[in-house]
C-alpha cells in the first residue's frame, strides 16, 4: 500500500497527517510557505489584506476551534475564501484542480478533497453561530459613524430548489419567467451594492410582510444609539435611517407608521394616473453610479392615506413620468433621484454574485418543520385563481373574435349577413358556456379561504423549510470576498 492510498495524491507531510489521524495534532497543520514560480491563482494573495480589513478574522470571536485535526478552522475559512476568489464556486469543483498546487497558496502540502471539506463544513455549521457572526459584521461594516444617516437598499432574491426532500412553496423567478419551488432571501445592501446581511423568508412572505416582521426590527437593532435622542428632539425632520426598495413594499399607511419611529422610506409610487405639466419640470445635473446625467425633475407635496409625503417625478424624453415618493424630509430633489435610481446597483450585485460566486448554490439540504400555526396562501385557492385567470383570457379572446366578425358584417354585402349571423351565434354560445364555467370556478373558489394555517394543509403537501446554517456561513464568506474585491477595485485609478 502506498502513502497516496492513505492520505491522497500529493500528500507530503506524512508525519503531521499521521499525528492528526491518531488525534495527537493540537493546532492543525503548520503553515509553511515555500518559494514558487508560475503558481496558478497566486493573485488571490493580493486580496488577503482586504479580506482581513473587511472583518474575515472576526469569526474567531464566535466559532471555537476544531481540535486535533489536520485541516483547522482557520485553514478551512481561508481555503473557502481563496476558492471563491479563484472562482472555484463549490467543493465539488476542487476535483478539477491540482490540490498540491493550490495548497502552496495556503502554506500546506495539499488541500482537502471535496468530501473532507464537506465534513469540515458540517462541523462548523453544528456550532450554529452564523447569526451571531453576521450581526457582529453588520456593526463592523457600519463603522464608527455616529449622528449620521444611513441608507439601506432592500430587495428579494429567489434561490431555486431542485431537490426532493423539502416541500417549498413556489415563487416567481423573474429571470426565468417561471414559478419554481425555492427560498426567498431578502438582502440589505448599501448604496454601492455592498451587502450587509440577508434574511430568509419562512414560506412565501412578501416584502411588505418581511419589512414589518423581520427587516425593520433587525435594522433598528443594528442602528440603535447611532443617532442621539437629543438630535432627534431638536430636529423634527431628522430620520434615523432610510430604506429604499421597489413597489413590492408599497404601503403609504405603513410608511406613516415608520415615520413615527423616524424611519424614512424611498420607493416608487403605484397606480399613478395623473400627469404633471411638462412646464413644471426643471433640468438638473445628477450623478448616478459615477456617471453625470441630465434629468428633468419636479417635486410636489402629496397626501396618501392621510400620510404627507414628497413626490418627485422624472420626465423622460418620451414623455413618461416616473414617480418616486419619500418621507425623507432632508434630501434634496437631486439626492432623492440619485438614491432611487441607484437601486440598480443591488440588481447588479445579484447578477454578479450568481455568475461569479454561484449565489444560488445550496450547501445544506436538511429540512425542518415550520410552526403549524403559520398562515400561508391556500394552494387550492391559488390553483382556482390561476384557472379563472386563464379562462378570463380565453373569454376575452372570444369577445375580440366576436367584435371582429361584427365589424366585418357592417362593411360587407347584405347577401353575406346570414353567414355572419351563424358565426356570431356560434361564438355567443361558446361565450355563454365559458361564462357559466367561470361562474362555477368563482363559486368554488369562495369555498376556500385565501389563507390557511399550515396545520390545515394535507400532510404530504405541507410546507417545511431548509436548514440554513451552512448556507448562511458560506454566504457570509462570499459577502466578505465581494467586499474585499470592491475595496481593491476602489484603489485602482479609473
Amino acid at each position: 500500500m502506498q502513502v497516496s492510498d492513505i492520505f491522497g495524491v500529493g500528500a507530503e507531510w506524512i508525519q503531521q497527517r499521521s499525528m492528526a489521524a491518531r488525534g495527537e495534532l493540537e493546532n492543525g497543520a503548520p503553515i509553511i510557505f515555500q518559494p514558487c514560480q508560475s503558481l496558478d491563482n497566486a493573485g488571490v494573495l493580493l486580496l488577503l489584506p482586504s479580506l482581513i480589513a473587511n472583518g474575515l478574522l472576526s469569526y474567531k470571536n464566535h466559532y471555537h476551534t476544531i481540535e486535533k485535526v489536520f485541516y483547522s478552522l482557520d485553514f478551512t475559512v481561508l481555503l473557502l475564501c481563496f476558492m471563491f476568489l479563484s472562482r472555484i464556486k463549490n467543493p465539488e469543483q476542487l476535483k478539477h484542480i491540482v490540490s498540491s498546487e493550490f495548497g502552496k497558496l495556503l502554506g500546506i502540502d495539499k488541500i482537502p478533497e471535496a468530501k473532507r471539506l464537506r465534513i469540515r463544513l458540517s462541523e462548523i455549521s453544528e456550532q450554529k453561530k452564523a447569526d451571531e457572526w453576521i450581526a457582529d459584521l453588520f456593526q463592523f461594516w457600519l463603522g464608527d459613524k455616529e449622528n449620521q444617516n444611513f441608507f439601506f437598499y432592500i430587495d428579494g432574491h429567489v434561490r431555486v430548489y431542485h431537490g426532493k426532500k423539502a416541500n417549498l412553496g413556489k415563487k416567481h423567478v423573474s429571470r426565468q419567467r417561471l414559478c419554481l419551488p425555492g427560498t426567498n432571501q431578502y438582502w440589505i445592501n448599501d448604496s454601492y451594492g455592498n451587502p450587509y446581511l440577508h434574511i430568509d423568508a419562512t414560506v412565501n412572505e412578501k416584502l411588505l410582510e418581511m419589512l414589518k416582521s423581520e427587516i425593520i426590527p433587525q435594522l433598528e437593532l443594528q442602528v440603535k444609539g447611532r443617532i442621539s435622542k437629543e438630535m432627534l428632539e431638536l430636529d423634527k425632520s431628522l430620520d434615523i435611517f432610510t430604506v429604499v426598495f421597489d413597489r413590492e413594499g408599497y404601503s403609504p399607511k405603513y410608511f406613516g407608521e415608520l415615520w413615527q419611529k423616524r424611519i424614512a422610506v424611498i420607493t416608487y409610487r403605484k397606480n399613478v394616473k395623473d400627469q404633471w405639466k411638462e412646464d413644471d419640470f426643471k433640468e438638473y445635473q445628477v450623478k448616478v453610479d459615477g456617471v453625470q446625467t441630465k434629468m428633468f425633475l419636479c417635486e410636489k407635496e402629496i397626501e396618501l392615506d392621510s400620510v404627507k409625503m414628497r413626490e418627485v417625478r422624472r420626465l423622460t424624453e418620451g414623455g413618461h413620468q416616473t414617480s418616486i415618493i419619500t418621507t425623507n424630509k432632508k434630501l434634496s430633489i437631486e439626492s432623492i433621484a440619485i438614491y432611487m435610481f441607484s437601486r440598480w446597483c443591488q440588481e447588479n450585485f445579484f447578477r454578479y454574485m450568481r455568475l461569479e460566486y454561484d449565489l444560488d448554490k445550496i450547501y445544506q439540504y436538511a429540512v425542518k418543520e415550520i410552526d403549524k400555526e403559520v398562515m400561508v396562501v391556500n394552494p387550492d385557492h391559488s390553483k382556482l385563481s390561476y384557472q379563472i385567470k386563464k379562462l378570463s383570457e380565453k373569454i376575452n379572446r372570444k369577445r375580440a373574435e366576436l367584435y371582429k366578425i361584427q365589424q366585418e358584417n357592417c362593411f360587407d354585402d347584405l347577401d353575406n349577413t346570414s353567414s355572419y349571423e351563424k358565426k356570431q351565434a356560434k361564438i355567443i354560445a361558446q361565450l355563454e358556456t365559458l361564462k357559466q364555467e367561470d361562474d362555477n370556478l368563482r363559486a368554488e373558489r369562495q369555498k376556500h379561504s385565501y389563507k390557511i394555517a399550515l396545520k390545515d394543509m394535507p400532510s404530504l403537501k405541507r410546507y417545511n423549510q431548509l436548514v440554513q446554517e451552512r448556507n448562511q456561513f458560506i454566504n457570509i464568506l462570499k459577502m466578505i470576498c465581494y467586499r474585499a474585491e470592491t475595496s481593491l477595485i476602489s484603489l485602482i485609478p479609473s
